[in-house]
Formats: structure tokens, sequence, C-alpha cells
């Protein structure tokens, strides 16, 4: 009987809303009990059955109402586009090298080493013990904290030579990370329609702060031993430029290392234009046949302005780097730095601290050199044997990248299409030009998760670049 009454109850009330407009109130459950001659539990039953269909909706204390009908529409903001206007600069898409990996893929593009190449017990103890500290609860100095800016100023006074004054600790700014020091370095002191000679290929990260930075950039072209001093010579002179990008330490993507001859001359063709170096030595502690020497070391008249990450050496959760710049150079990039950030987070300063300065940090770096050894070697044989097509530029002397021409014929986009379909993510080379690339070139990452993949990831590249040539 009370499942024949809740019926007639849904029923009648079904036919009630259907006429009544949306947000009308419903009778309450007295009045609903005293017109149907049911108990109250028949109409609670009732009016169940009707929320679950989406009909009705319950407000605690105010009453039951028929509920609105929401009708899918798409969503238009095209009159932003009108109130946004014309970008001043196109800033470039996220790299393919940020890209997530998916479950069971052999990833090569990433750009960032793997998580059994970092100081793990290192990082968990600093962390803990920075979250205990007073960083924990106070606001770190603008510039960083000293004994941090310490560090990363010793650091490079160790490679000084005789006769040079080496940076003090007064020359540091800590960053979150290099990404942002190089959009304030570019802002500062190359500022916006002004011309910044740049590498290339070069940087992703670079090309898309100077971007975002509003400078015109002047690619440089640069090969195993890095840019002609005699080229780049003439780009200034041609350009007006006054500074220059470059990574002579482990290029990222050619992993390239300027012989001393080279850095030196460059350094002197810097210096003669009145112009600065924009040094950025991102791969230091990824040395393998190698150490990084640089360039800043010889130079103490402030022409060039150095970049020192720590975030793919200690971990990319603590994203810490530092600028070391002399004279009003410092101070033009640190006002930048204030109107952007303020100031670092001192819980990852101090935790960086800690990390660096532990004795198992100098341990931890002689077994990364033996590791991205015999990563970077075992990957060389696997396409050299399986994707012979795919032109290894050369050995990298360190960092975590292979870079390799591929036939003047290959179909890129198909390429990395392909490749990825049997599961084996790579970068394409074009984001690493800041204008038109040279030649179709792949960038593989040696550092990444599950190197014993690699044989069979270069079976892959090697049968899709047969295909895509």
């Amino acid at each position: 009987m009370n499942n024949d009454s809740s019926s007639r109850i849904t029923a009648t009330l079904r036919d009630w809303i259907a006429s009544a407009p949306p947000g009308a109130k419903l009778p309450s459950t007295r009045e609903l009990v005293a017109t149907h001659g049911a108990s109250p539990v028949t109409v609670q039953k009732a009016l169940r059955a009707l929320t679950s269909e989406g009909l009705i909706e319950s407000r605690p204390g105010v009453g039951t109402f028929v509920r609105a009908i929401r009708t899918a529409r798409p969503l238009d903001y095209g009159w932003q586009t009108a109130a946004l206007g014309s970008p001043l600069n196109r800033i470039p898409s996220s790299s393919t090298t940020m890209r997530s990996t998916p479950h069971g893929a052999i990833a090569l593009h990433s750009g960032y080493p793997d998580r059994e190449l970092l100081p793990e017990r290192l990082i968990r103890a600093a962390l803990g013990r920075a979250a205990r500290s007073d960083a924990a609860l106070s606001r770190s100095p603008a510039s960083g904290l000293p004994e941090l800016q310490s560090w990363f100023a010793s650091e490079l006074a160790a490679a000084v030579p005789v006769g040079v004054t080496p940076p003090t600790a007064s020359d540091v700014i800590v960053l979150p990370g290099s990404q942002s020091g190089l959009s304030s370095i570019f802002r500062a002191l190359v500022t916006a329609g002004q011309p910044l000679l740049m590498e290339s290929p070069s940087y992703w990260g670079a090309i898309t702060a100077a971007a975002q930075a509003g400078v015109r950039v002047i690619p440089i072209p640069s090969g195993p031993i890095g840019p002609d001093p005699t080229e780049l010579a003439r780009a200034f002179e041609e350009t007006g430029a006054r500074a220059f990008y470059a990574q002579p330490n482990y290029a990222n993507p050619t992993g390239a290392q300027w012989p001393r001859e080279t850095a030196l001359r460059i350094l002197e063709v810097v210096q003669s234009n009145g112009a600065f170096l924009i040094e950025d030595d991102w791969a230091h502690d990824f040395g393998i046949t190698s150490t990084s020497t640089p360039v800043a070391a010889h130079d103490d008249a402030g022409h060039v302005v150095y970049i020192r990450s720590l975030t793919k050496s200690v971990s990319p959760a603590i994203r810490i780097a530092a600028i070391i710049a002399r004279g009003p150079a410092r101070e033009r990039i640190l006002a930048d730095r204030g109107a952007a950030s303020m100031y670092v987070s001192g819980i990852l300063q101090a935790a960086a601290l800690d990390i660096i300065t532990q004795p198992g940090w100098h341990s931890h770096l002689r077994g990364l050199r033996q590791q991205l050894r015999s990563r970077r070697d075992l990957l060389i044989d696997s396409m050299g044997e399986h994707a012979a097509l795919a032109h290894l530029t050369a050995i990298p002397p360190g960092g975590l990248n292979l870079w390799l021409r591929l036939p003047d014929t290959t179909d890129l986009p198909t390429l990395v299409r392909q490749c990825e379909d049997q599961n084996v993510l790579i970068a394409s080379g074009i984001e690493w030009f800041p204008a038109e690339p040279a030649g179709p070139f792949i960038r593989l990452n040696y550092a990444g998760a599950n190197p014993g993949a690699f044989p069979d990831a270069a079976r892959v590249i090697g049968r899709a670049l047969e295909r895509a040539s």
C-alpha cells in the first residue's frame, strides 16, 4: 500500500512540477501528508524519488523547490580578444620537455634528471631540518640568505686565476630558479626592443624569456666548440647589441663546451664592445669527462653576468639559483627581482644550503659523474646500432643530452608522432632555435628514468626515422 501511495504522490507532484516555474516552492511535508492521506515516511519517499530525478532540490530550513533546468551551452570569451588587444610579444608555447610522461612510456624528451640521480636522502633530511628552523617563520633578505650568497660566491671564486679579483657574497642575488633570473636580466640589462645576441641553437627557456622581455634576438651560430669569436665581433658591430647570452659549459641542447682559448677570445670581444656576457652555467654539476670552467672566473670588471642553478642537480622541487653580477648591473637586476617576487622562500634556501654543505654532497657528485657517463654511452651505443640515420653531432663532455642531426628529408613532426605512438617520447629540435632551424634535429635526454630501455627506444626511433625520411 505504501509503495502504491508513494508512486501516486510522485506522479501527482511530477505533473505539478511540469507546469510550475523553476524555483517554485512545493507544499510542506505536513501539507502533502494531509492532502494525500499518507504517512510522512511515504511522502519523504516520493520526494527522494523526485530529487534523484533532478526535478526538485531541498534547501534545509527553507523548503523544497522546483529545480531550475540548466541547459548546457558553450562558453564564449570572445569579448576578451578586443579587451586585451594584440600581445606586444608572442610568447612561445610551453616546451615539449615539460610534458608529463604517460605510464609505461620511455621518456627521452625531459629536461630533468631521474629521481635516482638526485641526493634523495640529503634532500629529505634537509627539508625536515629547514621546516623546524627559523627560516620557516621569517622573511629572507631580498638578495638571499647571507650564507647561501657566500657559498655561491666561493664556488665561483675557486676558479678565479691569480690576478683576478674574486666575487664576494655582496655580488650574489639568490633566485627562485634560473628561469626567472633570465627574465630579470633581459629586462634590466637589454630592455624591450633592443637586440640580444644569442647562441643558436640555444636553451628554449632563454628564447622564451627573451620573448617575454620583448628583446630582439639575433642568433649567433654555435657548434661543438662554441661560436666563432670573429662572427660574434661582427654581430656586435652590426647590431649595436650590448649583451650576448650563452652556455659555455655543456650547452643545452648540444652539450658543447667552449675550449679555454675560445672562452677567452669571446670575453675579449665582449669587453672591447663594452657589453655583457650573460653566462648560464645551468649544468655546472653535470660534468662527465671534464669540469665546468666558468668564463666569469676571468672577469672582474663586471662584463660577465653569471647564473648558476641548483634546480636540476639538487631537486626540481627546490628551485634555487643565483646571479653573480657587479656594479650598477647588479642593482638593476635586484630592483627587477624585487618587483617580480620580492624575495625567495627561506625554507627552500635553507634546505639547499644544508644539502650542498653536507659531506655527502661531494660524494653524490662523484657518483653522479659515473652514472651520467654510463647512461650517455649506453644511449650513444643504442642509437648507433639501431638508428644509424641519426648523426650524433658530438659526444658531450657533460650535461644531460644528446643532439642528433637527421637526414634533410626527415619529416620531423611525423617522426615525433610515430615515436610517441610507440610510447617513446623525444624532443624535436625546432624549439631550440631562436630563428629558422639549421636542419632537422632531435634532443634526447640520457638522464631520464629506465636507462635499460634505451635499446628499445633506439629501435623505435630507427624504424620511425626510416619511414619519415
